[in-house]
């Protein structure tokens, strides 16, 4: 069977995707210089879910997998991200860290789904790992900072990537028990989940004084919310999956390989972002290893 070429218009969609991904971690940036990372957790799904909620029917599976993801995603990752920008993160390296999750998804596949690791993700995790100490090395100068992030930053971004990580796994055993997945109500009604743990959060861990944001929310910071919510959450995601089911996994994922370049280039620009020696030799692995993840077993399979 011949497989479909993708036209001008896939071709569009992951562009746009590529975009939305890689300048989303500005959006957060402008977002958390009014809101706390709880705030903006809150925030962030509910105008994931609004109106949407309201037109969506709840998705036909086990609410354990809705719940289990709603969690993993929101808090552990986009929590952990969120406190890792206001800590010591930057957009640029953000984008590039939070991708790890490739790596951490096939630890977890191994581990919990006894997957195979092939050689390509083999060669992929090692170039992966010596990047991840070319970042670790940019700490050790004094002070403990690089390029205007900490290694707590770092930290937390790591552990976000991890929880996406986790996140992928509870998709694979929610598709693996559901013979008709349907990925826009599962996001949506998912991202109801995050909401009220937020609210928790902000209220024990939040200043009082900060208890109340919405009443002087500037419109760049409801314009970055918006952006977050409609179409870095549910807009991209359904243009990505829509990809998915037309074209096969090896056409369409080199693609995510673009966002971590406009993360770069965004921060750069936008926020001016200022990325160090060490980081830069950190970055250039980490896309070496993702490129051979994603590219490498068709490379392997045609020699």
């Amino acid at each position: 069977m011949k497989t479909p070429t993708l036209s001008g218009r896939d071709y569009l969609a992951a562009l746009c995707v590529v975009l939305i991904w890689g300048t989303n971690f500005v959006a957060m940036k402008f977002a958390l210089r009014q809101l706390t990372p709880f705030q903006l957790g809150v925030g962030r799904y509910l105008f994931a879910v609004l109106p949407l909620v309201l037109f969506v029917r709840p998705p036909k599976l086990p609410w354990r997998w809705v719940v289990l993801y709603g969690l993993f995603q929101g808090i552990g990752q986009f929590g952990l991200l969120f406190l890792s920008l206001r800590v010591g993160m930057s957009a640029a390296l953000a984008s590039v860290i939070l991708q790890t999750q490739v790596f951490f998804t096939a630890f977890f596949g191994v581990v919990l789904l006894g997957e195979h690791v092939g050689r390509a993700l083999q060669i992929g995790l090692f170039l992966a790992a010596l990047g991840l100490g070319c970042f670790g090395l940019a700490y050790l100068g004094p002070g403990g900072a690089a390029g205007g992030t900490t290694l707590a930053g770092f930290a937390l971004c790591l552990g976000g990537a991890a929880m996406w990580a986790a996140s992928n796994i509870v998709v694979r055993r929610a598709q693996q028990s559901t013979p008709n997945f349907q990925v826009v109500p599962f996001m949506v009604w998912s991202s109801l989940v995050p909401v009220i743990p937020f609210v928790l959060l902000s209220l024990a861990f939040d200043p009082p004084a900060s208890h109340t944001p919405w009443h002087g929310a500037t419109l760049r910071t409801i314009a970055s919310l918006a952006y977050l919510g409609w179409c870095a959450t549910i807009g991209a995601y359904a243009m990505w999956t829509g990809l998915l089911k037309r074209h096969p996994v090896n056409r369409v994922a080199p693609f995510s390989l673009g966002v971590p370049l406009v993360g770069i280039s965004a921060g750069m620009l936008i926020l001016g972002d200022v990325i160090s020696a060490w980081q830069w030799a950190g970055i250039a692995l980490i896309v070496l290893s993702l490129g051979a993840v994603i590219v490498g077993p068709r490379y392997l399979r045609t020699r």
